[in-house]
């Protein structure tokens, strides 16, 4: 018997295009990144679940993304988080059932004002719902990296190191990435999603949820660096940033204060250390 449910899509998706070049137009396949809404919902101890966030993201370890956000938005220590499931409540509807996630935490506490009610963003949302930029810049790591950090020539190979295991963009050309080196440049963990602070979340999830530190020697990110992806490194306590793009004057400025290593257009002929 075939099913009337729709079918639930991967992490990308088919789609027919018409390319048009000087020598006419041809038809042919392409792929589309997978854009669907995440809502994270925490239940603290006894307490019931309350509605957090709600985040457009690429489906695929969605609960490393709930669990990520929550210790890079300062929600929890990354030793709170107790369990993270898909919501099961009977009034979902099927396509409902894997865009819904209840992260429990050990302790009972209740969600600062800025997440006490709804609050929604998009994929290329950063800082949305925060109170004030004051508020936002008070994020600071509880002990800065205390390990070696990589060197200029490591920094150089990382980009290119993160684009072999970018399998997402390379068949949609639509996602980023974010990736954890250790001082040496090896990456322990990589994560695409069609929102560059997502993939961030995804790569702080991933070492939580297997109960290791989130803590590492560098952040590698696929693009520009906003001060709000420095605000979730210091969060997690990441000692150096490496990134494609160029940071903005703000992003440096939290980088210095979290003494955190700034590394901007990097390529393998050359990065830009700031501070």
């Amino acid at each position: 018997m075939t099913s009337e449910l729709p079918r639930r899509p991967g992490p990308s998706v088919r789609t027919r295009v018409v390319e048009h070049t000087a020598a006419g137009g041809s038809a042919r396949e392409d792929r589309l990144i997978t854009e669907e809404p995440l809502e994270i919902r925490v239940r603290a101890g006894s307490l019931e679940p309350r509605r957090a966030w709600v985040t457009m993201r690429t489906p695929g370890h969605d609960f490393e993304l709930a669990a990520g956000w929550l210790v890079n938005e300062g929600l929890a220590p990354a030793g709170d988080v107790a369990q993270v499931a898909y919501c099961t409540d009977n009034d979902l509807t099927p396509e409902q059932e894997l865009n819904v996630v209840t992260v429990t935490l050990l302790t009972a506490t209740d969600l600062p004002h800025r997440h006490a009610s709804v609050t929604a963003g998009s994929s290329a949302c950063g800082v949305c719902g925060k109170d004030s930029v004051d508020e936002a810049l008070q994020t600071r790591p509880a002990v800065p990296w205390p390990g070696a950090r990589p060197d200029a020539d490591v920094v150089r190979r990382l980009p290119e190191a993160l684009r072999e295991r970018q399998s997402l963009f390379a068949r949609t050309g639509g996602v980023h990435a974010a990736g954890l080196a250790d001082a040496d440049g090896t990456l322990l963990v990589v994560r695409e999603d069609v929102g560059r602070h997502n993939a961030v979340d995804k790569v702080t999830g991933a070492r939580v949820l297997t109960g290791v530190s989130p803590a590492e020697a560098c952040l590698v990110l696929s693009g520009r660096v906003g001060f709000e992806l420095v605000q979730k490194a210091a969060a997690s306590g990441i000692g150096s940033i490496v990134a494609v793009g160029a940071p903005t004057s703000l992003a440096a400025r939290l980088a210095d204060e979290a003494d955190i290593d700034l590394w901007g257009f990097t390529s393998a002929g050359r990065t830009v250390r700031y501070g």
